[in-house]
């Protein structure tokens, strides 16, 4: 009777899996489960939405605390239940396999989706204040990574930033040291000399306006009066210009490169399940003839 009911569970278990890992399920698109966890993420992030809204009347604040509530508690659930059925992969099974699930960034992502919630609705007094509220709904955030884990796009995504990492990484060090030659430079010319203008008054000051200068933004609230002051600001606006597009170049070339060897990869997997199909059929008909002879 144990045996059997053993059996049963560790049957209950791969079916579950099936289900809930993507990588696992034969058929494309999602599962059912991931489906409703899909729809209560972006629910969630709806009702985050509404919260902020001042005019909303107390009953449905009352209502969107409750279905947040019944969302933490749902999530909380799969949590537990992901990692039961972590076990149906061989990286994961057993207590050591369960640890190295736990640390993975998936499972933390969704201990974040609910656990600081939960434990603040347990432990936590009656009344907290604005900005412990803010810290936890800032990190429901973490619940796109659920989303994420079931949409190819957010893999591709992740892959081309680590094959364009060192460049982007390049890019982002010449950025930072433009801008801060930029603040030097305005300093020196107007906050120094020039008309000694208060938002050039230090170096940490003329820093805001080189980020909205090179970054192409150009609020206006800042910007030089003096001629060389504005020759110079000229120059750092056309440096700015190859800034934004050199990293948005490295960004595509390297997506381009990922989604060709993707393909590359899925019709060197068609060409395999070919051959292995005709030589299938060959040793087929192979046994046939021998069989006939």
């Amino acid at each position: 009777m144990a045996i059997q009911q053993l059996m049963t569970q560790m049957g209950l278990r791969y079916r579950l899996y099936r289900q809930m890992e993507p990588h696992a399920r034969e058929k494309s698109g999602l599962s059912p489960f991931n489906l409703f966890i899909v729809i209560l993420v972006l629910l969630s992030f709806l009702a985050l939405a509404l919260e902020t809204e001042p005019t909303m009347n107390a009953d449905w604040m009352e209502a969107i605390a409750v279905f947040n509530v019944a969302i933490i508690i749902i999530f909380a659930f799969e949590y537990l239940l992901r990692l039961w059925v972590a076990g149906e992969n061989p990286e994961y099974r057993g207590v050591r396999g369960r640890i190295r699930y736990i640390f993975s960034g998936y499972a933390l992502a969704d201990l974040i989706a609910f656990l600081p919630e939960l434990l603040w609705l347990v432990f936590a007094p009656e009344h907290a204040s604005q900005q412990v509220i803010m810290v936890l709904r800032v990190l429901r955030l973490a619940r796109l990574a659920k989303i994420a884990r079931f949409i190819p796009a957010f893999d591709v995504l992740g892959a081309t930033l680590s094959r364009a990492g060192q460049q982007l990484f390049t890019t982002l060090a010449m950025a930072m040291a433009l801008v801060y030659i930029s603040a030097v430079v305005l300093y020196f010319v107007e906050g120094v000399g020039g008309q000694q203008q208060e938002s050039f008054a230090s170096i940490p000051r003329a820093i805001w306006w080189a980020i909205a200068t090179l970054t192409t933004v150009g609020y206006g609230d800042v910007y030089p009066v003096t001629p060389l002051g504005r020759f110079f600001a000229s120059v750092i606006a056309i440096a700015g210009i190859g800034m934004v597009a050199l990293p948005a170049g490295v960004f595509a070339s390297a997506f381009s490169d990922e989604l060709r060897e993707r393909e590359n990869a899925k019709l060197e997997r068609r060409e395999e399940l070919l051959e292995e199909r005709m030589d299938a059929v060959e040793a087929k008909q192979d046994a046939e003839e021998n069989h006939s002879a």
